[in-house]
């Protein structure tokens, strides 16, 4: 694996959990005079590679964002593209990341979307469930707002049953059981791409303290340099999650 540049990152320390919004593929392939979904291909090198230098060097999760529940509103052709190349994506990588012993796991109400993208993804899950290595999520028909309010509709209905009988017993524990990511720590370090800075309803109530770094790279120009990078930034940030450290300072 070769790297352009030394970076000073300690192994011992890295983040548990990277998240990334994959922004810049439709304007990849539109800066090149090429459709949108050329970009969305192109993005998959990226993937790959991300996948691979995060295996390899101890991360233990990672969660891209690939599909929210706002794309519903992209041009039809676009939004069936990318259906159909996330099926593609399933065909030719699963194995791959079987034999790596990555783990794949879903966020996101993905059983509504088309039946043969459902039973792709089913058998992918299905296939790598026993892995122990790094958990690959991928954030499908999912949103931030969407995920709060559905885990506000379970604490709901688990009082009508009498299952919360006090209002003390909705903590974040709750809260956090009832969210997609339930078993999922919460990201440290979230990277954008494209130049953007925003969170764009992506693990709103998970990012409560996840240290961000945006570079303006387009997601299929992201590369293992990046990620390290990213990591070298986020390990000389001072996390205080609301405290002080080093006497207040």
């Amino acid at each position: 694996m070769k790297i352009k540049r030394e970076f000073s990152i300690d192994y011992s320390k890295l983040p548990k959990h990277i998240a990334i919004i994959m922004d810049g593929n439709g304007r990849w392939g539109q800066k090149r005079g090429l459709p949108r979904l050329v970009g969305h291909k192109a993005g998959v090198e990226a993937i790959r590679e991300v996948i691979k230098i995060s295996s390899d060097i101890g991360i233990k999760y990672i969660t891209v964002y690939a599909f929210s529940t706002e794309n519903w509103k992209r041009p039809e052709d676009e939004v069936k593209g990318l259906f159909s190349l996330l099926i593609l994506y399933l065909e030719k990588e699963i194995e791959e990341i079987h034999k790596n012993n990555v783990q794949l796991s879903i966020i996101g109400e993905y059983k509504k979307l088309p039946e043969n993208v459902v039973k792709k993804i089913d058998d992918a899950l299905n296939r790598t469930k026993n892995n122990t290595g790094l958990v690959f999520n991928i954030a499908l028909n999912y949103g931030g707002r969407d995920e709060i309010l559905n885990m506000t509709r379970k604490i709901y209905l688990m009082t009508k049953d009498n299952k919360i009988e006090n209002v003390e017993e909705i903590d974040y524990n709750l809260i956090e059981s009832l969210l997609f990511t339930k078993n999922i720590p919460d990201p440290d370090l979230i990277i954008r791409t494209s130049g953007e800075q925003r969170l764009s309803n992506f693990l709103l109530w998970q990012s409560a303290y996840s240290e961000f770094w945006a570079t303006d790279k387009l997601w299929p120009d992201f590369r293992k340099e990046d990620i390290l990078e990213a990591i070298e930034v986020y390990q000389n940030r001072s996390r205080r999650y609301g405290g002080v450290k080093n006497g207040g300072k």
